[in-house]
C-alpha cells in the first residue's frame, strides 16, 4: 500500500510540472507544457479522411516565439474560439510534438455577464 502510495504522488509531482515555452524545450529536451495563442493566420492542417490522428497548427507562446504543432489525435470541436492552448510535449527539430492538449476556451456566459453589469 506504501509502494502505491509512492507511485501515486511521483505520477501527481510529474504531472504538476511547470509550465515552460517553446525555447525551455529546445534547451531541455524534455516534456514541457507551453502555454499559447493560436496562431489563426497560419496553417491548421486536419484531413480526417486521410489520416485521423494527425492535426497540426501553429501557436505562439508566452514569449512570442511561434511554432507548429503536431498533435496525433483529432482536432477539437470548436478549437479555433479557444483563448488559451495548453500544450505538453516536446521539441522534435522544428516542430513541437504534443503528447496532450488543453483549451482554455472562451465562456458562454461572458456576453450574459457583460450585458447584466451594463444593466447594473
Amino acid at each position: 500500500m506504501i509502494g502505491a502510495a509512492i507511485a501515486l504522488l511521483t505520477t501527481a509531482a510529474d504531472d504538476m510540472g511547470t509550465y515552460g515555452s517553446f525555447e525551455d524545450a529546445r534547451v531541455t529536451g524534455s516534456v514541457v507544457k507551453v502555454v499559447g495563442q493560436l496562431s489563426k493566420d497560419k496553417e491548421m492542417y486536419y484531413k480526417p479522411t486521410e489520416d485521423p490522428n494527425f492535426f497540426s497548427f501553429f501557436i505562439k507562446d508566452e514569449n512570442g516565439e511561434e511554432r507548429k504543432v503536431i498533435l496525433r489525435d483529432g482536432k477539437p470541436q470548436d478549437f479555433e474560439l479557444s483563448e488559451q492552448i495548453v500544450v505538453t510535449g516536446r521539441m522534435e527539430n522544428e516542430d513541437f510534438l504534443a503528447q496532450d492538449m488543453l483549451l482554455k476556451c472562451p465562456s458562454k456566459y461572458k456576453n450574459e455577464e457583460i450585458l447584466i453589469k451594463a444593466e447594473g
